[in-house]
């Protein structure tokens, strides 16, 4: 064989190993920690995670919420231990839409990302490379959230049992930086079907135990260290909300009460008296009568 078509053959098979390279599942890399507060996970088209940086956070604050002080209260003292290095817990969010769940830990994320707190959000397709994100965070000086929001599972999906197998201490034992929150409009995350109450039994003394089926969906949301629950605003409560955001937006204090019952046929005609409609609603009215 010449030189020259060895040459050609050893360019061919560089070429082809770089192709076959490219292709192969690679490390997940560390970001540049500096760009952003907050990160997505997101997997390319071949298969390769990147953890791509948000550089727009929404500039919500702990005191724009309103009427889930107790909510509010619990999952910022958490936090504030998690952030001073104390111990703190993996938190499941859960109740009704549009009452602040998400809003809350991204007002949290604000208000700690000056003494180090980031966040890492991660889709519930994504969980199983949990492993390896929490990987890149060990040993880094600021603390994590990973972020799993509108989490649900249904029967057999690959992620339940990957944050499962998560929550049950390795992450905590090993990566202290590291904590899970997430939402969900269900209190087990999974799917619960009348069938399942069969299950229970019955002891002589009165007393019910779940069947192995319902203890299942539970052993999940127990793994969460703390539970904080979410409630459907009453009509003045959505109101309050409402005139709060009014106000944010600039509205005059007496256009503000005028507003009252055109706020109600709002959250009537969505079915919905929550935070989120307040907040569609103020946006709409301000926009309208801007000036």
């Amino acid at each position: 064989m010449s030189q020259e078509k060895f040459d050609v053959l050893i360019e061919r098979a560089l070429h082809l190993l770089g192709r076959i390279e490219a292709i192969l599942p690679q490390p997940l890399s560390a970001p540049d920690w500096n760009a952003a507060i907050a990160w997505r996970y997101r997997k390319r088209a071949s298969g390769h995670g990147v953890l791509e940086p948000v550089r727009h956070v929404a500039p919500i604050s702990l005191d724009d919420l309103k009427e889930i002080e107790p909510q509010k209260e619990k999952i910022q003292r958490n936090t504030q231990q998690f952030v001073e290095g104390h111990p703190a817990n993996n938190v499941l969010l859960t109740g009704a839409r549009g009452t602040g769940k998400s809003s809350l830990i991204k007002a949290c994320l604000n208000a700690y990302s000056a003494q180090g707190l980031r966040l890492l959000e991660v889709d519930k397709a994504d969980l199983t490379d949990l492993p390896d994100i929490v990987d890149v965070c060990a040993g880094r000086p600021e603390k994590f959230m990973v972020f799993c929001d509108d989490l649900s599972f249904e029967e057999g999906e690959a992620g339940y049992k990957a944050l499962k197998s998560i929550l049950d201490g390795s992450v905590a034992a090993s990566t202290p930086n590291v904590l899970i929150y997430a939402t969900s409009n269900r209190r087990h995350l999974l799917p619960e079907y009348m069938k399942e109450n069969l299950t229970y039994t019955h002891t002589e003394d009165g007393e019910v135990h779940p069947g192995e089926v319902v203890e299942e969906k539970i052993s999940l949301s127990e793994r969460f260290g703390l539970w904080v629950s979410f409630y459907p605003f009453s009509q003045e409560e959505y109101l309050h909300i409402t005139a709060t955001w009014l106000a944010h937006f600039g509205v005059a204090e007496a256009d503000i009460a005028a507003a009252r019952p055109q706020a109600l046929v709002w959250a009537l005609e969505r079915g919905s008296r929550s935070g989120r409609v307040a907040y569609q609603f103020a946006r709409d009215y301000a926009g309208r009568h801007h000036g």
